[in-house]
């Protein structure tokens, strides 16, 4: 009976250490490159602020605090549901649809917090997949993670650059996305 604790113990560090050699090999064998993207597209997402006298037109919403806190808007919360084009047209035919809020956050500067889902119902692309991240809107280019998705984009991780391409006053803008995908499943 002494000797079988022994063999026991062996056998399940045995086991173990195994396991754990097989698990590091599979962790080792995904590891992500970072200097070249698995998919990579640009795309333009347009923002039409509703002001009372465009509700046809509207793509977003202040729902929170609309005059802001100060000169830089601290507390307001936007709602929206823009169109995502491949160029810059407003008027081109969506291939998605970027859903979702921001917040402004900052009392010194523009700055916003951005949750978000691109929706794609396309011919090309079928899925979702979903940003999060700071947006210092001052800066010329802002990086916001991708941090899963479905369909087409299931699990999918990436980083979106955000660059301003137009402002309108407080009615309209346009941001480039530059989106890398760093891995892709389909």
């Amino acid at each position: 009976m002494a000797h079988q604790i022994p063999k026991q113990i062996f056998k399940t560090l045995l086991s173990f250490f195994l396991f754990v050699l097989v698990l590091s090999d599979t962790v080792s064998s995904t590891r992500i490159n970072l200097k070249k993207p698995c998919k990579h597209f640009v795309l333009h997402i347009h923002n039409v602020a509703y002001d009372a006298d465009n509700a046809a037109n509207a793509t977003s919403s202040t729902v929170v605090n609309p005059l802001g806190l100060g000169t830089f808007d601290f507390g307001k919360i936007v709602i929206f549901n823009n169109p995502v084009t491949m160029d810059e047209n407003f008027l081109s035919e969506p291939v998605a649809h970027a859903q979702g809020f921001f917040f402004y956050n900052q009392k010194t500067t523009y700055n916003t917090w951005v949750a978000c889902t691109l929706v794609f119902n396309s011919t090309q692309h079928k899925g979702t997949f979903t940003i999060m991240d700071a947006n210092a809107m001052t800066q010329p280019t802002r990086d916001l993670a991708i941090i899963g998705g479905t369909g087409d984009f299931i699990m999918t991780r990436g980083v979106c650059t955000f660059s301003t391409d137009l402002i309108q006053g407080q009615k309209y803008f346009r941001l480039k996305m530059d989106i890398k995908l760093y891995e892709c499943y389909n």
